[in-house]
Order: C-alpha cells, then structure tokens, then sequence
C-alpha cells in the first residue's frame, strides 16, 4: 500500500480554503469519506503516514470534480501551492539561490520523503532541461503526476526559472513502465 506523508496533506485543505472559500471548503469536506474528512478536520501530523488513495488521492479527485470541472488541472494548481506552501522561510531563500540543476539533483530523495515507496530518476539533464522518470509508485494516479508537475514548475519558478514547460510523456497510469517528465525552462539573467 502506497503513503503519503502527512507534510504533503497539510497544504490541501489550505488550498481549498483559499480558492474556495468557507463554504467550498465545507461542500467539500461534505462529499470525501469520513476516514478523509476525519483526518482533515484535525491537525494533520506532519511526519506521519496516511494511506495515499483514501486520505490524497480521492479527496483530491473529488476538488478536481466539484470545483474545477473534472479537469485535473486542480491538481496541478494544488501541487504548485504546496511548492509555495512548503518552501517558505530558509528553504524559498536556499531554493532561490540554487541552480536549476541542484534542485534537479534533490528531486528523488524529495519525492521519497514525501511517497513511499516510490522511486524518481533524473535521466537526463543539460542547462534548461532535465529527464525525470517515476519508476516505482504503485498506485500512481493522473491527479498524482499533475500535483507532482505542478510543485516542479513552481519550485523552478522560485528557484528563478521562467517559460518553463512540463510534459507527462509516459505515464504509469497508461501501462508505461514508467511516469516521464520532460522539463524546459529558460534561465534567470
């Protein structure tokens, strides 16, 4: 069984408080499963593990339903709140003084401290491109490798990155034997 750590939950309600107000929130709170709507409605232990399809993956999907027309764009937006959620204070100011390519190098023990198991490769990288590759997330998602997507492009946008293109070649989700991610940016001046 796939988790997911509770440091990458606490952005979620957040987010849907902000986009959507009090009473979205509510709607929402409304519509996921109580074992979700239990977790949400308390403080989330940041360092500890929830089961990703129950407590992410689904109540995730059903924000993406009701508030941004089925489109996992929703997850994508979520993904890049998270990015500017988390790397706040010491983290934004490291992010923003490192390269590109040191936030690249750091991309699969990130991912392994927020999803296990699971496994990120860099593939291939040059100075405005990198090659990643999901090689072990067994129960990968659309919404997961949107939300993934969208953290990446705005930990590249605060690290200073601009015109930066993401696309999702290969994914799990089809029967790929991996989740691929083509990453473009142009660099600060």
């Amino acid at each position: 069984m796939m988790e997911v750590k509770g440091d990458a939950l606490v952005s979620i309600p957040i987010f849907i408080l902000k986009k959507l107000g009090k009473k979205g929130f509510n709607e929402w709170l409304d519509a996921i499963s109580s074992d979700a709507r239990n977790i949400y409605m308390s403080p989330i232990k940041k360092n500890e593990w929830y089961p990703l399809q129950k407590i992410m993956v689904e109540p995730s999907l059903k924000a993406c339903d009701m508030f941004f027309h089925g489109s996992r764009r929703g997850a994508w937006e979520c993904g890049r709140y998270s990015a500017e959620f988390g790397l706040k204070g010491l983290y934004k100011v490291l992010v923003k003084l490192a390269s590109p390519q040191v936030l690249i190098k750091k991309a699969g023990p990130i991912i392994n401290s927020y999803y296990k198991p699971s496994t990120l490769e860099v593939i291939d990288s040059g100075n405005n491109f990198v090659i990643l590759r999901i090689t072990e997330f067994s129960e990968m998602d659309k919404m997961i490798e949107y939300r993934i997507a969208g953290w990446m492009e705005r930990a590249l946008e605060i690290c200073g990155c601009k015109h930066i293109s993401i696309k999702i070649d290969k994914s799990l989700t089809d029967n790929d034997p991996y989740t691929e991610y083509l990453i473009t940016w142009k660099t600060r001046l």
